[in-house]
């Protein structure tokens, strides 16, 4: 029995060794997709959207102080130097050679370098124009046949769950750096942070499919309906799939890192600020009488 467990100790590694490709070889796939340009995209405005977040929580009530912290953090976390390292390295263990060859294949062709640079054009948009795309009130022509071949891009791609997964990666992440920076049991912020997560992930996908769907069509308004079918087979072949699945582990672990160095660098900061607020107190209370004569 335990020659037979380290038999399969043995294989599982071999098997995982076989399976993982090199960071070199990762990033090639990285480079071809122009992952940087659009991660670095998202992250102009993320300060602000993450002291919104922080100020939206009333049960919170952060000072004007507090949310300075918030923001500081958020600058401080979420950079490409912080994204790239854990993104790259879950992007090279999710891969295997075929799939880097035949991904790097459809990449570099036609339909591939077409494609991604309209994935880039999107990642590049102005957020006002973003929210026009996702309300509707921004849009190109389209037919039945076409929305159909969206809709089913949309799945293939797994543009829903993988914005959505993120979006829950960054708030956890950013939970659990702060309850490290501030000195807090991180164990119990983990688990609530993730509860609350899963609790939320269906209506958030349910709400956020339609806006996105809206978003990818708009994205792709320039590839043909005949585009649409060829890319749509890419993402339905087993290279295709495991791309995306790779792709997605990358994302994930990207923003992961860097919520929770936002989260550490909040935490450290607010712990600072309430200690300060503490002795501030202590030094202006009055000074406690002398006791009477005798």
């Amino acid at each position: 029995m335990i020659r037979f467990a380290l038999l399969m100790l043995v294989t599982t590694s071999l098997y995982a060794a076989d399976s993982a490709v090199d960071i070199d070889t990762a990033a090639t796939l990285y480079q071809a997709g122009q992952i940087r340009v659009q991660v670095r995209a998202s992250l102009t405005s993320m300060p602000a959207h993450v002291r919104q977040l922080f100020a939206a929580d009333t049960s919170a009530k952060l000072s004007e102080q507090q949310l300075g912290a918030v923001t500081a953090a958020a600058e401080k976390g979420f950079r490409i130097d912080v994204f790239e390292p854990a993104a790259l390295a879950a992007l090279a263990a999710n891969l295997d050679l075929a799939t880097v060859k035949k991904a790097q294949a459809f990449l570099d062709g036609d339909l591939g370098r077409r494609m991604v640079a309209d994935d880039v054009a999107s990642a590049t948009l102005d957020e006002a124009n973003i929210d026009k795309v996702m309300s509707g009130a921004l849009s190109s022509p389209s037919t039945a046949q076409r929305d159909a071949l969206i809709d089913k891009l949309e799945h293939a791609a797994r543009y829903t769950e993988s914005t959505v997964q993120i979006f829950l990666t960054m708030g956890q992440a950013v939970a659990v750096g702060t309850a490290i920076g501030s000195g807090t049991d991180r164990t119990a912020v983990e688990a609530r942070a993730r509860k609350s997560g899963e609790a939320s992930r269906a209506e958030l996908e349910d709400s956020m499919r339609e806006p996105l769907r809206r978003l990818l069509a708009y994205g792709y308004r320039n590839l043909s309906d005949s585009d649409l079918r060829h890319l749509l087979s890419f993402l339905d072949s087993s290279a295709g799939k495991r791309y995306v699945s790779a792709y997605i582990a990358a994302m994930d672990a990207g923003f992961d890192a860097m919520g929770r160095r936002c989260g550490e660098h909040l935490g450290g900061t607010l712990r600072e600020l309430a200690l300060a607020q503490s002795a501030a107190v202590t030094d202006s209370a009055p000074a406690s009488a002398p006791p009477p004569p005798p």
